[in-house]
């Protein structure tokens, strides 16, 4: 089965392709040929994953998965959430969203947060299929580690052992990433078509 992922994010492709099932190629947008922004105009990460995955259904016919993730930091009434990525700005900048996001907790003693993704899968007949993953942590007082990408730096989660994402090893973050588990479920759904 070829299986577009709606998006051009090297590192996510990375962390994705290896959880999917054997007999599943995965494509990127660069592969199928789509050179445009998709749109992300929905107030949720569900609504944004579907605008995304749809998209590609109505524009180039093939089967695909899209997600939205966004940080809910609970000190700042869960932003930037969906805005987690143009954050600090259009530009989309990770250096800079994660010194707003910093800025913006200098005074907060909860720094309690959560990862959220959602993908949503348009099949081969156009059926629409959600699923959804988070992963509970805190945000660090200061950048750490060099691995990862976006807020990895500043995010860790509770069921690790203090490190930062970027501290981990792809391997180690995809063991509990809300990505990788909003994938899993993904994943088990796929297998079950087969």
């Amino acid at each position: 089965m070829r299986l577009c992922f709606a998006s051009n994010n090297a590192h996510k492709l990375d962390e994705i392709r290896p959880l999917l099932p054997a007999g599943v190629e995965l494509v990127s947008l660069a592969d199928i040929g789509c050179q445009q922004d998709l749109p992300e105009t929905q107030d949720t990460l569900a609504g944004n994953a579907r605008q995304k995955a749809q998209y590609v259904w109505d524009h180039y016919g093939m089967a695909c998965f899209a997600d939205d993730t966004g940080l809910e930091v609970t000190a700042l009434g869960g932003e930037p959430g969906v805005y987690s990525a143009r954050y600090a700005g259009p530009q989309r900048l990770a250096e800079d969203n994660v010194a707003k996001l910093l800025h913006e907790l200098r005074d907060k003693s909860d720094r309690s947060a959560q990862f959220r993704t959602v993908v949503a899968l348009v099949q081969p007949d156009g059926t629409v299929h959600e699923f959804a993953g988070a992963v509970p942590g805190r945000i660090s007082e200061q950048p750490r580690g060099t691995s990862g990408f976006g807020y990895d730096p500043v995010f860790a989660p509770t069921e690790a052992d203090g490190r930062t994402f970027a501290e981990m090893t792809l391997a180690e973050k995809n063991g509990l990433s809300h990505r990788s588990r909003a994938v899993a479920g993904l994943v088990a759904f796929l297998r079950s078509e087969k």
